[in-house]
């Protein structure tokens, strides 16, 4: 009995000698594309190699993984400028890479087929969980380094995130045929840098395809097969997750024992929870079903699961009755900025709702919680892994679902210690930020959140970085010169000195030739202080935030500054004043629309234009007494947006 099954561009051919409906592993898969070429997903551990593309942004990583899914006929050959495994179209638009993409390929190397696992990661910090989770189902690594650019902090980075796995490193120069290109250089620093030899590096350039070739031999060489065992009980490490509306969550796992095919129950380390999984296959580069994924593979699972939160990367799955010890996992990811969402219409709040949770759902590390603001209205407070998640977050709803939405300033979370109680709580939202230290007889200590800042530099730039750092409130840790031109210099930074354009500026002063790359490295105390706006004698909650003191006046100045001329002119004077712990810091003053109340006086004695002046501004005085100053959802947008 033969049977063929349509797929995409494949043509599935399922044949069951003995007939039997239950007898998954007796059954022989295979898989022709419609150029007449046949596949096969059932191999043996030594054939199998699992690797990851690592390094900093912009250094070709996409482009890559293009040629290679052309070498092994994954993909019809494409334009060279395309990127097929950037399918947000955030990625696509800014030409950057924001979520892991999972793909098997089939090559053969000496007379042997083997079957290739390819993970495309993220390069910039913002997502290094996607590159952590990437490398735990790996066993091999493609470094990358642009040999125009050389070594940037976030390639030192994954580097040694590589090594801690205990991952092999196969080093890669791309971009040799560019003028600027210095192979030679930037070899040197590779053995100074990482102590591996330069003639390891294979030399290529993947948008001109040179040398694409000798990548999959160095992979199916180089780096070794997965250390499993097919005849013990199943399981599997979760790497990632996606949300499907038909299907429910889809897990993307790494089978390390045994293995699963569709009718199984399979269980949850984490939760306990018990799902049913009725399909199972591989990213070729979409889903393929098989019928079942065995040790040492990199696949998909279907188990009906309805809840994104219930998919904990890291987490170790089971099969029912056969327990086993969890795999380790992986630190969950904390936001590290939060920002205030609010609809530019009221009216749209409910759909604004639905679509951020839409969002949510492909997007674990998003921490939505809702609130509401005086001035704004109800909203949501949502943390961000940081600057560049945040701004990817706002294009995907304004691209993807046509949200118009005012952000309010993004802010850091604070950590505040009640001195009298001990209770110690953590502060995202200025509107909860005590006014002062001492407040209804109790005090209270601030601390802020710090990280270490690595950034990778030409020495003719040092000076300048330095003295950036340290208007930052930075601290020195470490400066080593990489060769002879190139600077490492670290430094301890408050991270809200990060939000303020810091990378911006840091590029600005280095003419684009900088890196930046930064981790977590937990709090210190700080001298923090609230600055708030007023209007009028009423508080602007929305436009309130958190300040180093040594910035608080010049940051009071700039804010009402800005405002004044976003206000509409009232018939009664606008005060705008930037308050700090009782203090007025700043003001500024919107003069009256007013009537010419001596236009009928042609003359005569001045008492009666005297009389008619201070008539006027008595009628004033009444109206602002009573008077609302009305900021309107456009000012919001356009103050925050500068």
């Amino acid at each position: 009995m033969q049977r063929r099954i349509r797929q995409g561009n494949l043509l599935w051919r399922w044949r069951d000698p003995c007939r039997n409906q239950h007898t998954y592993f007796s059954r022989h898969w295979s898989c022709t594309s419609r150029l007449g070429r046949k596949f096969d997903f059932d191999y043996d551990i030594e054939r199998i190699r699992n690797f990851s593309v690592i390094a900093h942004i912009d250094h070709g990583k996409s482009t890559l993984s293009s040629r290679l899914l052309e070498l092994t006929d994954t993909i019809p050959a494409v334009q060279k400028s395309s990127q097929i495994l950037d399918k947000l179209q955030v990625e696509r638009e800014r030409g950057i890479t924001v979520k892991a993409q999972t793909c098997s390929m089939l090559y053969e190397h000496n007379n042997r087929q083997y079957l290739l696992n390819l993970i495309d990661t993220p390069g910039h910090v913002d997502f290094r969980n996607e590159v952590t989770s990437s490398l735990a189902a790996s066993e091999g690594a493609l470094l990358l380094i642009d040999a125009s650019q050389g070594i940037q902090a976030q390639t030192v980075a994954n580097f040694f995130l590589a090594f801690s796995q205990d991952v092999k490193i196969v080093p890669v120069l791309n971009k040799i045929d560019l003028p600027t290109a210095d192979s030679a250089a930037v070899l040197e620093s590779l053995e100074l840098t990482f102590d591996i030899p330069g003639k390891d590096a294979l030399l290529v350039s993947a948008k001109s395809n040179i040398n694409i070739e000798k990548i999959l031999p160095a992979i199916c060489e180089g780096i070794p097969p997965p250390d499993t065992e097919v005849s013990a009980p199943f399981k599997s490490l979760l790497i990632d997750s996606w949300y499907d509306k038909y299907l429910g969550v889809i897990a993307l796992v790494r089978v390390f024992d045994g293995a699963i095919s569709p009718g199984s129950s399979v269980v949850s380390c984490h939760s306990g929870k018990m799902y049913v999984v009725s399909e199972v296959g591989v990213m070729f580069p979409d889903r393929v079903q098989t019928p079942t994924l065995k040790a040492g593979q990199v696949g998909y699972l279907v188990t009906g699961m309805k809840d994104a939160s219930e998919a904990l990367v890291g987490d170790t799955y089971h099969t029912a009755g056969h327990a086993v010890e969890p795999l380790p996992g992986f630190s969950e990811t904390s936001p590290m900025v939060f920002a205030g969402v609010f609809p530019v219409d009221p009216a749209d709040f409910q759909k604004l709702d639905e679509d951020i949770c839409r969002l949510a759902l492909n997007d674990r590390s998003l921490c939505v919680t809702k609130e509401s603001s005086g001035a704004l209205g109800n909203g949501w407070r949502i943390g961000f892994l940081g600057s560049l998640h945040l701004s990817v977050f706002e294009d995907r709803l304004r691209n993807e679902h046509n949200g118009e939405i005012i952000l309010t300033q993004p802010t850091v979370p604070y950590r505040i210690t009640d001195l009298g109680s001990g209770e110690v709580r953590l502060v995202s939202n200025p509107s909860e930020f005590p006014d002062s230290r001492k407040q209804l007889g109790r005090a209270f200590s601030f601390e802020e959140p710090i990280v270490e800042a690595t950034m990778i530099l030409p020495s003719q730039y040092l000076g300048p970085t330095i003295t950036l750092a340290e208007e930052a409130r930075g601290t020195a840790v470490e400066t080593q010169y990489l060769t002879s031109d190139r600077v490492l210099l670290k430094y301890v930074l408050p991270l809200s000195s990060l939000l303020e354009d810091f990378f911006g500026k840091l590029k600005s002063i280095s003419h684009g030739f900088a890196s930046l790359d930064y981790e977590d490295a937990g709090y210190e105390v700080s001298d923090l202080v609230k600055v708030t706006l007023l209007v009028n004698g009423v508080t602007v909650d929305a436009l309130s935030v958190i300040v180093h003191r040594s910035k608080a006046i010049l940051l009071s100045k700039s804010y009402v500054r800005r405002l004044k001329p976003l206000l509409t002119r009232a018939l009664f004077d606008i005060v705008i004043q930037a308050s700090c712990e009782g203090r007025f810091l700043a003001r500024e003053t919107i003069k009256s629309a007013r009537k010419d109340v001596l236009a009928k006086c042609y003359g005569g004695d001045s008492s009666r234009k005297m009389k008619l002046l201070k008539k006027q501004r008595e009628g004033k005085k009444r109206m602002r007494s009573f008077g609302n100053v009305q900021i309107d959802s456009t000012a919001f947008h356009d103050f925050l947006q500068r």
